[in-house]
């Protein structure tokens, strides 16, 4: 069984784009990645490292299949467990709920017992507000992308942030780099 789970929603397919990159650049033998419309607690339980990926939609909403699922999620003890987070938004349609889905499953799963790793710099970004930010610390609770706004930016964004998983996670097999080929 991979190492790692790589739970996501998308309605468009650009999370789910995301989510294989990132399977791509960690490993297919390290990641395994399951869409959460199609997945029970008991798959989170199996994991205790995760990645989760989820976009803001409109004012602040959270993705449909993680909305049907989220009272599932309340419920999961994620003690032990560590996790990364990425989110996908449009922060200039939208710059006021900027990445806050993100940041309220960051909460749920935090409630839950998790530890965060992957926090992510808000240098680079234009937007007035966002769940998804530290207070005062420069940060979002995970890796920040904007497929509307910052599509040729996600590639080297994923590069970096793999990097970092990599290390928190501790892993030793090779990353492979993202490219546009």
């Amino acid at each position: 069984m991979a190492q790692i789970g790589l739970f996501f929603g998308s309605d468009e397919g650009n999370t789910e784009r995301v989510a294989y990159l990132i399977q791509q650049c960690l490993g297919e033998d390290v990641v395994a990645v399951h869409d959460i419309a199609d997945v029970t607690q008991l798959d989170l339980a199996d994991y205790n490292q995760m990645i989760l990926g989820i976009p803001t939609w409109d004012f602040g909403q959270i993705q449909s299949d993680w909305e049907e699922f989220w009272d599932d999620v309340a419920e999961v003890d994620f003690s032990g467990k560590t996790i990364a987070l990425f989110g996908l938004g449009d922060q200039f349609g939208y710059g006021d709920y900027f990445l806050d889905a993100m940041g309220m499953l960051h909460d749920v799963v935090v409630a839950g017992g998790a530890t965060i790793v992957g926090h992510w710099p808000t240098e680079g970004y234009d937007y007035e507000a966002s769940k998804a930010e530290i207070p005062g610390e420069g940060l979002f609770v995970g890796l920040a992308l904007d497929e509307d706004q910052q599509e040729e930016l996600t590639l080297s964004r994923l590069n970096l942030w793999c990097e970092q998983i990599h290390q928190a996670f501790g892993l030793t097999t090779p990353l492979s780099s993202l490219s546009d080929d």
